[in-house]
C-alpha cells in the first residue's frame, strides 16, 4: 500500500469494457526516497475520493481484489480516503 495526494482526474470515453463506471485519478506519491522525484500515477476510485485528498492506494494484484474490480485491467485502486497521517508522533496531515 501507498499514500498519495489526489492531483487530478483522467476522463477517457473510449476504454476497456472493465473500467466502465470507474473513475480514473491522478495521485502524486506522499513518501519517496529523497533522491527520487515522486512519479504520478492514475488509480481507480473504489471510494469516492477529490483532489486534495491524501489516499491510500493498492497496488497489482490487491488493486483487482475487491469485488468490483475483480477482472479489471488496473494496476492500482484507491481503498480508502485518510483522515490524518501520523509520522514519528507528529501529524504530517489532518483533514
Amino acid at each position: 500500500m501507498r499514500l498519495g495526494t489526489v492531483t487530478g482526474q483522467v476522463v477517457s470515453t473510449a476504454k476497456h469494457p472493465s473500467l466502465s463506471g470507474h473513475t480514473l485519478l491522478i495521485v502524486a506519491p506522499l513518501l519517496t526516497p529523497a533522491d527520487a522525484p515522486p512519479e504520478p500515477f492514475v488509480a481507480v476510485d473504489l471510494v469516492g475520493a477529490g483532489e486534495g485528498e491524501v489516499v491510500l492506494c493498492v497496488d497489482g494484484s490487491g488493486a483487482r481484489a475487491a469485488e468490483s474490480t475483480d477482472g479489471a485491467v488496473i494496476d492500482s485502486a484507491i481503498v480508502a480516503i485518510a483522515d490524518s497521517v501520523i509520522l514519528s508522533h507528529d501529524v504530517v496531515y489532518s483533514k
